[in-house]
């Protein structure tokens, strides 16, 4: 069973939130796990996890961003990589459903807005990595985007709330995951 959590409490994500163990030993949950909670986002080169990243020097910043943490205690990357684009796609499953104007696209890990002249706008970062007991994700969506290294787009504009919004995602992600686990065993061998 994968457990979920909102924290209420603003936490700045750094990028070392991203590793193993960090869930349990902020929130007390064992396990398979995601959290969510509100922050601004910083990180620098020596807390990135994304080498395309660190090599092209890009900076991540947000004033407040909407954070997801998962924690998965299996060791398979690629796995970790699906369940990553899971997550993107419940964020933008949950953005279409609260109504958002005009198009959000995915790209990959990322989701971006495009308003009705066509200007595109970055709404998320993401990354899946290993660690030596768990596979990681994190995932952000911004919530206010002053100060941006790129254009940005962010739910305060669409007036949606972090925390409902968190959880819905969330829902969404484990609803998607059990579904698997189910489907799995649900057939027979050929």
């Amino acid at each position: 069973m994968i457990r979920f959590l909102f924290i209420e409490k603003e936490i700045p994500y750094m990028g070392v939130e991203l590793s193993p163990h960090w869930i349990y030993d902020k929130t007390d949950i064992q396990g398979d796990a995601v959290v969510s909670f509100v922050g601004e986002c910083r990180v620098e080169l020596e807390n990135m996890v994304d080498l395309q990243d660190v090599k092209a020097k890009d900076s991540i910043y947000s004033p407040k961003m909407l954070n997801f943490i998962a924690e998965f205690f299996d060791d398979d990357l690629e796995k970790a990589i699906y369940r990553q684009r899971l997550l993107i796609t419940a964020m933008k499953e949950e953005l279409e459903s609260a109504g958002i104007p005009d198009h959000v696209i995915r790209q990959g890990d990322d989701l971006y807005h495009v308003d009705h002249t066509g200007v595109k706008r970055k709404m998320t970062v993401s990354i899946a990595t290993k660690s030596i007991v768990s596979t990681l994700i994190h995932a952000g969506i911004n919530i206010r985007t002053e100060g941006t290294p790129v254009k940005t787009a962010g739910l305060a504009e669409f007036d949606i709330d972090p925390a409902t919004f968190a959880s819905r995602v969330m829902e969404r992600f484990i609803l998607e995951i059990e579904d698997i686990r189910i489907a799995r065993s649900k057939v027979r061998p050929v």
